[in-house]
């Protein structure tokens, strides 16, 4: 008869029983027959509520996945001949994303004969990556991709770090209305008689 190794509902080291003898050992406790390990000779076996098991293994997993990084690609498109005002703008959504904790993918846009002139487009780019190298770094260098050049920028600090220091900010903010509140009286308005 077939044997298996047997683990406790505790983890205790049962030791090598028939599987006839483990499946009963289960009926009496009121517990499942789960193999653990198939391909251990003998074959890894353990008492347990496999209904629990299951579920807290999937409270396992959502929470990984909750805790997981999601990293979010935010893009800004840019032309060759861009006006100092509109680059400013565009400089500042860069800005904002990055300290936000978000990556940024620049995409300047080729048309017509600008085509056949991708260094303006380049010195954009480094232009670019050169004003906000404070808040994030050259993840990927610029590179020709058919009409477009694309280059993507990311956070020197996390998302997480990014939020943290958002609430911590806005926390300061509340604490000192607060304390201006605090200090002033407010006088109900006058009636008039």
């Amino acid at each position: 008869m077939p044997e298996v190794r047997l683990v406790g509902p505790n983890g205790e080291q049962v030791g090598i029983v028939s599987i006839g003898d483990a499946l009963k050992l289960a009926q009496e406790a009121d517990l499942d027959l789960v193999e653990v390990a198939a391909t251990a000779r003998p074959p890894v076996c353990k008492l347990m509520d496999y209904g629990k098991f299951k579920y807290e293994s999937a409270m396992k997993a959502r929470e990984a996945r909750r805790n997981q990084a999601h990293t979010i690609i935010k893009e800004i498109k840019l032309r060759p001949k861009i006006d100092p005002h509109d680059y400013e703008t565009k400089k500042g959504h860069v800005v904002r994303f990055l300290k936000a904790g978000d990556k940024v993918k620049v995409t300047i846009m080729f048309r017509g004969r600008e085509q056949s002139r991708p260094e303006l487009g380049f010195r954009l780019l480094q232009r670019l990556a050169e004003d906000v190298t404070d808040l994030g770094f050259v993840e990927s260098q610029p590179k020709q991709d058919g009409r477009n050049m694309i280059m993507v920028i990311g956070p020197h600090k996390k998302k997480a770090e990014a939020r943290a220091e958002k609430a911590a900010a806005k926390a300061r903010e509340t604490d000192q209305v607060e304390e201006s509140a605090e200090g002033q009286t407010v006088e109900p308005p006058a009636t008039p008689a």
